[in-house]
């Protein structure tokens, strides 16, 4: 009878050491679980951090080309001033050349209205001269 009263409480152990094997099997395959959802949770804070990384560059790159435009847009300002300073000078350059040119006309028609004006003193003088020697010529066959 002993037998029979030793070998219900092994009975009811290997119960429990197959309930507690299988407890064991499941929180091993709970621990397995939670360690591929610990990793699986690293690796997307991982992915997380590298998109975040990636987005700060691409602001920084936007950032860059946002000022590089900036600078070109600027630059095309200062052409378009530039241009129109040169158009206004080329203006004024165009506007003091036809000054000039009606001045050199004026000049050239004083200078032919001074030259007649002496042409007629010269030959004012001319006559006069004339005049004096043939005075003179007659004075002279008077006194002889």
């Amino acid at each position: 009878m002993e037998d029979d009263q030793i070998r219900p409480p092994q009975r009811q152990s290997e119960g429990v050491r197959e309930k507690a094997e299988g407890g064991r099997q499941d929180a091993e395959q709970d621990r397995a679980s939670t360690e591929k959802r610990r990793l699986s949770a690293e690796s997307a804070r991982s992915d997380a951090e590298e998109f975040r990384r990636l987005a700060e560059e691409a602001r920084e790159v936007r950032d860059q080309h946002r000022e590089a435009l900036e600078g070109v847009r600027q630059e095309r300002a200062r052409l378009r001033e530039t241009a129109e300073l040169t158009r206004i000078a080329g203006e004024d350059a165009r506007v003091a050349a036809e000054a000039a040119r009606k001045a050199t006309a004026e000049a050239v028609h004083a200078t032919a209205d001074s030259l007649a004006a002496t042409l007629e003193q010269m030959k004012a003088v001319e006559e006069m001269r004339r005049t004096l020697r043939d005075i003179r010529d007659m004075n002279k066959r008077d006194a002889n």
